[in-house]
């Protein structure tokens, strides 16, 4: 009787480990081939540097199609958007390094204004009731965000881990990636995205990192 008792305390200790695991905010995201996606590591710098590395694809690849939603639950897709260059951004509020770029990527939107379209796809799995309090608690509305709860962008694009942003051009062709955080409105990462949005060609991998 005791060695019963014994092994239905075990029992309910591991359900209750998995549950926690499966619900925690923070917790990795696991896609559908058991692959883990999570964040990229922080590396505690402060805001004003940028930190990752943006790398230009030669040649460009066409973006996948992909579907997601407005914060208010209408269906929109990257093809909805093809004739502007775009600065795909994947990110999650449990991600301690999406967080730390999100006012830049705010800032890099209002001085670009219209030449630029900034997407801020989150891979939070809670949807509108996660983001939409973060959101206001940041004071980020200036920000177009945009809800992926299925992670289907995570798979679309082959993302290792989080935040990672794709430069993609009016045809559709994504131009560039960077993995990790970075100080959007630095004047060396404008710089590069100006030249992109003037002629497609942004001469090469910027170093950005603080290693």
């Amino acid at each position: 009787m005791k060695v019963f008792g014994a092994v239905m305390v075990l029992v309910v200790l591991c359900l209750a480990g998995a549950l926690a695991a499966f619900s925690w905010p923070g917790a990795p995201l696991r896609r559908d081939d058991g692959s883990i996606v999570s964040s990229i590591p922080d590396t505690g710098a402060p805001q004003e540097a940028a930190l990752g590395q943006f790398t230009p694809l030669d040649p460009p690849r066409p973006a996948p199609e992909l579907r997601f939603m407005t914060r208010d639950g209408k269906p929109v897709s990257l093809a909805d958007f093809r004739g502007r260059f775009l600065l795909v951004n994947l990110w999650a509020t449990w991600c301690a390094p999406c967080v730390r770029e999100m006012p830049s990527l705010e800032r890099l939107q209002a001085r670009l204004g219209n030449r630029l379209a900034v997407l801020a796809i989150s891979e939070d799995r809670g949807g509108a009731p996660v983001v939409d309090p973060f959101l206001a608690r940041h004071g980020l509305e200036g920000l177009a965000v945009y809800l992926d709860p299925k992670t289907a962008a995570l798979r679309a694009f082959a993302v290792q881990g989080l935040p990672t942003s794709f430069l993609i051009d009016p045809d559709g062709r994504i131009l560039g990636l960077l993995e990790g955080g970075a100080d959007w409105d630095a004047p060396d990462m404008v710089a590069r995205l100006e030249r992109f949005l003037r002629d497609g060609n942004g001469g090469g991998v910027i170093k950005t990192s603080t290693g």
